[in-house]
């Protein structure tokens, strides 16, 4: 019903008075109880489903260094003991793990990229990771005439882990827990670092990453994979395309965690018989997933809860049940985070995870 006029009332004066302010005094809750909803994506199905790569793999030309204009790159530390989250003395952490004292950031600004624009961002796991690929890739992709294989001017990110592997390390506290810690890590503690760096300041006075979580991309491999997924699960709010080579999606998460009394099998219940996935209203993520055939553990039993093939396989099965926009890529004749894939997939990998971005 629109309403097309506005009867006079009469207000008490302290009542105005109030009535006035809360405007004022409220606008950081209401934004916080009711943030916007970005628009809906529409970048339809086209890429979508399951595909089988190898066994033979090549660099993809999109991959390499073609001379394009290249962009900035920087890399600065931050020290554990200055977070909040992530201080390196959980109580879940093993003595014998040795925990960095400081952890690098790694970022790249693509030449495409204008000054004072709200960037887009790609988060990316164990940096530096693949920041050699994905440079080349915007290097060559912003410029695209191909609509197809066009990529948004995003700025990478890549973020050392906090040491070691596994159960009990500060990395497997990182990556494998299920609860919204990392999310919050990168967005609360890394985003403002990378702004407010002198470096990156001096070459782009106002950098700027945009708000729209459809403009928030995450990429890892194994435990960096799940924690991608993990990232986008807890706080599609802040991040909603997500990247999982080699997905850690088994029972990897401390036996000590607080979060081991509501996922008892860490990132195993996605697909589990708790089935985060498929129980769970859809949520508003686009995701990639990627098991090789010889990942880790292949011919492991289901009780063990740490088949990688089979966690992959079953996570790309819930995702295609609940109808999420996904990509699952089987790659023949590989190991686990193989080097090959990367270079022959990447380039179509972000071309995919990028479709339908609207700044």
């Amino acid at each position: 019903m629109r309403i097309t006029q506005l009867l006079p009332i009469a207000i008490p004066a302290s009542a105005l008075a109030l009535s006035l302010l809360l405007p004022n005094l409220c606008m950081q809750c209401r934004a916080a109880f009711h943030p916007e909803e970005p628009p809906a994506e529409t970048p339809g199905t086209e890429g979508n489903g399951n595909y089988v790569v190898g066994p033979e793999y090549q660099l993809d030309p999109d991959l390499k260094d073609n001379g394009n204009p290249k962009g900035k790159y920087f890399e600065f530390k931050m020290k554990l003991a200055d977070s909040k989250i992530f201080r390196g003395d959980d109580s879940t952490l093993d003595p014998k793990k040795v925990v960095r004292k400081e952890r690098k950031i790694f970022v790249y600004v693509p030449a495409a990229y204008k000054d004072g624009t709200k960037a887009p961002i790609l988060v990316m796991h164990d940096g530096p990771s693949h920041m050699n690929l994905v440079r080349n890739a915007l290097d060559n992709l912003t410029i695209s005439k191909d609509p197809n294989k066009k990529l948004p001017a995003f700025i990478a990110i890549s973020i050392e882990n906090g040491g070691n592997d596994s159960k009990g390390s500060q990395r497997g506290l990182e990556y494998d827990t299920m609860s919204d810690r990392l999310a919050r890590f990168v967005n609360d503690e890394v985003l403002p670092a990378v702004l407010s760096n002198p470096d990156v300041r001096e070459a782009y006075p106002n950098i700027a990453f945009t708000d729209n979580p459809w403009g928030r991309a995450v990429m890892g491999c194994s435990s960096g994979g799940a924690a991608a997924l993990t990232m986008g699960w807890f706080r599609p709010d802040l991040f909603r395309r997500l990247i999982t080579y080699s997905g850690t999606f088994v029972d990897q998460q401390d036996d000590d965690a607080a979060e081991e009394a509501e996922y008892p099998l860490g990132a195993w219940e996605y697909h589990s018989s708790m089935n985060l996935i498929g129980k769970s209203d859809k949520k508003p993520l686009r995701i990639f997933t990627h098991v090789a055939d010889k990942d880790l553990r292949a011919n492991d039993p289901e009780d063990s809860y740490h088949n990688w093939v089979m966690a992959n396989e079953r996570t790309a099965a819930v995702l295609k049940e609940k109808n999420y926009d996904y990509r699952y890529v089987f790659s023949k004749n590989s190991g686990h985070c193989d080097k090959r894939v990367f270079e022959h997939t990447l380039a179509d990998t972000l071309a995919w995870m990028w479709r339908g971005y609207q700044p």
